[in-house]
């Protein structure tokens, strides 16, 4: 786990601030490659063979290949039983991906089974490959122009090359609708994420940058499901998720544990133990506090402490200690985004406890809901059957009720209700959103309004259906939204962010390559059976864990946003939300935005996360385009 960093076809990088500005990511040791026109840095958290023989930038034997790599190849051991015997000088998996390039080409990246994004250069082609992921665990961003290619684990480290800082105003529609950005889109028009299970190929030709992409591999929803036994399905899932933790316990440094006390992430340590039986298991929990509640959510503190003791577990209870006002810009710094949620703080607060304790690794239960079906959004799909027998008049006098916004089932009820008119493909994309599409409209100024006719975020949604055209499970259509851009531009991303920030690396064992691929075969029944969500997981779990833990009402990894938008933050939203400092953004309109905190504030709408959002990209815009960026940086580096 790592960051890197680097280009092609400048005549001089400004290679410090570059490498500096993702030195948290890897404090171990940090070191830079040049070749005439192309840069490859790296800063180091070691995780595998810790020796100097694993630093990078690292060379092939010949000297042809360099690369600069952030992740873990959990396969690559069986890799190595794969290629031509070799004289190994590490036993790190960066070497691994160097032989495999050698013998394979660039098509190695089919056969890897982990976390990634690297660089590599290859001197005979003169050609430079940056590739992510089958499911974008590992963040890359990247500019490309006619002139120079620059990529990157973080947004920020490309500030330096960046030479055009124009707003791109379609991803600040997509914050606002879903709190994150699907795609390619970030908030400058050119800067993009490279897309999860992609690799670029850049060269530069005739003094011009030329750039392809490809993609190495798809999800496979198909419509083609096992015709086994639920009995034998069970069985072999509860065999994949072993030898995913297996897997991913793979290190030369101390591993420990999320355990939050829900399904998912209890139900990791508990294999871990079957396969640990004498070694010390360290898990980390949040108490969230009784505020939580009052967002519809639990505090899963006693849950976890229950788990903890049924396996013999050793369980650190991190508070939540919050300070809103404080954090939220270094939140938003390290976030790279502004993504709006709260999550983030919880992530680093136990990263921070981690590293403390001396654990670099962390193992969690996220994915679990986007592969085997966990929101409460899938469980919408029980009510398609019978939804559009819902007389439209009856549908509007229940949305329209003088009842409070802020009780969470009437929240969600009124958003099912809300959408009874629309096609089913619209109706289930608009479960993503935050703010209806003609609230978002208004809050923009009157120019960008304009430019953005016509444009609607949920058509990401739409279109992500034409990949799986043969899919027909409405259930495995969604799942795979989860996958394309939920999971990847939000969960991943911040979990990925905030863990780094700390100097910790955070594992996936959901995300196994077979596990994955094991879930996409299996029949949508044995996912959703009823309302019961993640039906078969649960069925495993019933082997490991007790019933109560299992089938109790699902919480989240949440934090009291309300409450803050409410109290804590009511100043900071004046100052930063008030007319004059929006005439100064150009983006909104003073009058809308105002209007939204009015009406928020009186309980005539639930819009605390939209106010999140527009503090968010407030902060964002605040620090990522200002001259005094460089100085935040140094300030967040070394809190």
């Amino acid at each position: 786990m790592c960051g890197i960093v680097g280009g092609l076809g400048l005549g001089e990088w400004p290679i410090e601030p570059m490498v500096s500005a993702i030195a948290h990511r890897g404090p171990d040791h940090q070191a830079h490659f040049v070749d005439g026109q192309l840069f490859l840095g790296h800063t180091r958290l070691s995780i595998l063979d810790p020796s100097p023989n694993g630093h990078q930038p690292m060379h092939s034997t010949d000297g042809n290949v360099v690369i600069v790599f952030n992740g873990e190849i959990y396969n690559h051991l069986d890799i190595r039983q794969q290629l031509p015997p070799a004289n190994y000088r590490s036993t790190s998996d960066t070497e691994t991906l160097l032989h495999a390039y050698q013998y394979w080409g660039i098509d190695f990246v089919k056969r890897l089974n982990g976390i990634f994004a690297f660089a590599l250069y290859d001197r005979q082609l003169e050609t430079l490959f940056v590739a992510r992921d089958r499911f974008g665990v590992k963040p890359c961003y990247y500019i490309c122009t006619e002139n120079y290619f620059a990529f990157s684990s973080e947004l920020k480290a490309l500030l330096p090359v960046l030479q055009d800082a124009s707003i791109n105003e379609k991803a600040v529609a997509n914050y606002l609708t879903f709190l994150w950005s699907p795609g390619t889109d970030t908030m400058f028009k050119d800067e993009s994420k490279l897309e999860m299970a992609h690799v670029l190929r850049i060269q530069v030709r005739g003094g011009k940058i030329q750039k392809s992409a490809s993609l190495f591999y798809q999800i496979p929803f198909d419509g083609i499901y096992t015709l086994e036994s639920e009995l034998k399905l069970i069985d072999q899932c509860e065999e994949l998720l072993l030898r995913a933790v297996e897997r991913q316990l793979l290190s030369d440094v101390p591993v420990g544990f999320f355990l939050s006390g829900g399904l998912d992430s209890s139900l990791i340590v508990a294999l871990a133990r079957k396969l640990l039986p004498d070694r010390k298991l360290s898990c980390f929990t949040i108490d969230a506090g009784a505020e939580i509640a009052e967002e519809g959510f639990a505090n899963d503190l006693g849950y976890a402490k229950w788990v903890a003791d049924h396996v013999s577990a050793d369980l650190h209870v991190v508070k939540a200690d919050i300070d809103i006002v404080r954090d939220f810009d270094q939140m938003i710094w390290h976030l790279d985004e502004p993504q709006a949620d709260a999550a983030p703080l919880n992530v680093s607060n136990i990263c921070q406890e981690a590293r403390r304790q001396g654990i670099k690794v962390l193992l969690g239960g996220s994915a679990g809901d986007d592969v085997f079906s966990g929101y409460r959004r899938h469980q919408a799909l029980n009510f398609e059957a019978w939804i559009k027998f819902i007389p439209v008049p009856l549908a509007q006098l229940l949305v329209n009720l003088p009842v409070s916004v802020k009780m969470p089932f009437w929240r969600r009820l009124k958003k099912v209700l809300s959408e009874t008119v629309v096609p089913v493909e619209r109706r289930l994309a608009n479960y993503y959103r935050w703010i209806k599409e003609e609230e978002l409209t208004k809050l923009f100024s009157a120019p960008v309004q304009e430019r953005l006719s016509g444009y609607n975020p949920t058509h990401f949604f739409e279109s992500y259906l034409n990949e799986i055209p043969t899919e027909q499970s409405w259930l495995n259509r969604m799942l795979y939204w989860e996958m394309r851009s939920f999971l990847v531009d939000h969960n991943l991303n911040y979990t990925d962010k905030m863990a780094m920030a700390k100097g910790v690396e955070v594992r996936v064992p959901f995300l196994d390559n077979d596990l994955v691929e094991f879930a996409c075969r299996l029949p949508p029944r044995l996912k959703m059976k009823g309302s019961e969500t993640k039906y078969i997981l649960k069925k495993v779990a019933e082997r490991y864990l007790p019933r109560d833990v299992i089938y109790r009402p699902k919480t989240g990894f949440g934090a009291p946003v309300r409450r803050w938008i409410s109290h804590d933050l009511s100043n900071v939203i004046h100052e930063k939300l008030s007319g004059v400092r929006l005439q100064q953004i150009e983006l909104f309109d003073a009058d809308a935005v105002g209007s939204l905190i009015r009406r928020n504030k009186e309980g005539a709408i639930d819009a605390s996360y939209s106010i999140w959002c527009l503090l968010a990209i407030e902060s964002w815009l605040r620090q990522f385009t200002i001259k005094e960026k460089s100085t935040i940086e140094t300030a967040y580096t070394k809190s």
